[in-house]
């Protein structure tokens, strides 16, 4: 049904239903006889070939049909590219009204959870099959306990609101792994994800982390093409596996292990890294004082880098993966140039003071940014950022700018507040997910050369890259236009969450026609800015007083 509603997003569920069925016969005919001629063509194909058997395809879906002329996997590729995101022509899931909804669920659970996922899968056709599975299972969960409750509209609206965002930041993890992919190819995405599941498992051997990751990288592949019933049957596989073995990999999942398949997979994503073991020994010795170093290295350096990734990682859950992959690759680096020299030891021996500087240069940059936080609250944290993103980037445009700017100070508000620890893997990883979505726009609008760079160059150095940006040298600003600073009287009548966009807008376009202001200039028309509000607002004729001012 996924797979289906996800192709055909203008079909109703009734028709989908009846392909479903087909399959379904099909998949069952298999199972007692597989060799029957029907069943050696892969799964992908038989989705497809059901698809290009329906009636009057081209009246609802156009050139999408010429797609069924194509041999596959060109076929599939072409169907892919008729998907559309968060389509205008479906509406949001609507759950039958609180009188009735626990009724219905008693008499035909089946057709009430497969609408919902019917409802999901064509409004987010790119959304990772299991996961739409898993936020069915929430669905189910939510009204087994609500249905219990005096006020079951209340209960649901809460449980819905939380599905809501986990099945948003679900999306958004998907998309940026497929983007990762896609643009740094899988050598950093395997590397990105080694280094993360060796801080969540940190007792697991390397050879079963290392399993692991090629068979993540292949379902991810799967998954990104849109391959969603190859990638789910693989990602039940691996989920089997890990937890065949459970006890090897970690302490956390085992009660992941007990639950229906369907939300096993999303629990053991979620669920914490297990504890460091007791006696891990330093690294030091055997990665910088030991003289043979280079006798290790030269061999085969990506078995080695990936031996000191894991080594490194599971010592180190405080650390993101992009500064954990920041660490080796400067280690790497080291080596390559040390080993070349005639007493490598020596020249590899300053590795640790080069460390601990970059590794002090990180953290410092988060506690700045979260005393600043602390210091001056959001309003005037979200100002800091929009001042110093707009120089950086002055092409892009008010309205993104401002996004750009709120998820930013969102990301500050929801890891300024964890302990020491968590801080940095939070605020890194979560500022990644902001900087892609900002490098996905610059791949179709391109912003200007420097976050070109930034965004292509290397993905363990992207967020320093940005941090590092200065003022874009190259930007020509727009002529001054006096209507951009027109005020009205709708400034003293807004709502004040209005008034805070507009003062802010404002700034935006003051830094775009005067990229080099320094702080103090900004702080003067701010404050100007601030009690010409105040004053104007408190007379009769208003739009004179701002004309005036």
């Amino acid at each position: 049904l996924v797979t289906f509603a996800q192709y055909l997003q203008k079909c109703s569920y009734e028709g989908l239903s009846k392909l479903v069925k087909d399959v379904v016969d099909l998949a069952q005919k298999c199972v007692a006889d597989e060799d029957a001629p029907e069943c050696t063509k892969s799964l992908p194909s038989i989705f497809l070939d059901e698809i290009c058997q329906v009636e009057k395809l081209r009246d609802s879906y156009g050139a999408m049909a010429d797609c069924c002329g194509k041999a596959d996997p060109e076929r599939n590729e072409c169907f892919l590219s008729f998907k559309v995101q968060q389509p205008d022509f479906v509406q949001p899931y609507q759950r039958p009204a609180s009188d009735v909804i626990c009724q219905e669920y008693q008499d035909s659970r089946e057709a009430l959870l497969g609408h919902f996922i019917y409802a999901v899968a064509r409004r987010n056709p790119f959304l990772y099959a299991p996961a739409i599975l898993s936020l069915a299972a929430d669905y189910e969960h939510a009204l087994q306990s609500c249905c219990k409750e005096a006020d079951v509209g209340a209960c649901l609206d809460t449980k819905a609101a939380a599905i809501k965002e986990k099945a948003k930041k679900i999306s958004l993890k998907h998309r940026y792994s497929c983007g990762i992919l896609k643009k740094f190819g899988e050598r950093v995405f395997q590397a990105d994800k080694l280094a993360f599941l060796s801080q969540k498992y940190p007792k697991a051997p390397l050879a079963e982390l290392r399993k692991v990751i090629g068979d993540v990288k292949d379902i991810y592949k799967e998954c990104c093409e849109g391959d969603m019933v190859e990638c789910m049957d693989d990602r039940a596989e691996l989920v089997n596996y890990v937890c065949s073995k459970h006890d090897v990999f970690s302490s956390k999942i085992k009660g992941c292990c007990e639950k229906p398949l369907v939300e096993r997979s999303q629990c053991i994503i979620e669920a914490e890294f297990d504890d460091k073991p007791e006696d891990l020994p330093s690294l030091v010795e055997r990665y910088i004082q030991d003289k043979e170093v280079c006798k290790r290295f030269e061999p085969d350096h990506s078995l080695f880098m990936s031996e000191f990734l894991y080594e490194y990682s599971r010592r180190h859950p405080e650390f993101s993966t992009q500064l954990l992959l920041r660490i080796a690759k400067g280690y790497e680096a080291l080596l390559e140039k040390c080993c070349k020299t005639d007493n490598p030891a020596e020249c590899y021996g300053s590795a640790v003071k080069e460390l601990k500087k970059h590794v002090k240069e990180t953290q410092d940059i988060v506690k700045v940014n979260c005393d600043l936080l602390a210091a001056r609250g959001e309003p005037d944290f979200l100002k800091a950022i929009l001042i110093r993103y707009t120089k950086k980037m002055p092409q892009v445009s008010t309205d993104t700018m401002l996004e750009i700017g709120k998820k930013m100070t969102g990301v500050g508000v929801k890891c300024c507040q964890l302990s020491e620890d968590r801080r940095l893997p939070c605020s890194e990883g979560r500022l990644s997910f902001v900087i892609q979505e900002m490098c996905k726009r610059q791949e179709t609008t391109p912003i200007n050369d420097q976050v070109a760079h930034c965004c292509s160059d290397s993905y363990a150095y992207r967020r320093p890259c940005f941090t590092a940006l200065g003022t874009d040298e190259k930007y020509v600003p727009p002529p001054f236009d006096p209507e951009v600073f027109n005020f009205d009287e709708k400034l003293c009548t807004a709502a004040p969450a209005e008034q805070e966009a507009g003062q802010m807008k404002l700034l935006v376009n003051l830094i775009k026609r005067k990229p080099q202001m320094t702080e103090e200039q900004i702080k003067t028309i701010s404050d100007g800015f601030t009690a010409m509000v105040d004053k104007c607002c408190k007379q009769a004729d208003i739009e004179t007083c701002f004309g005036e001012e």
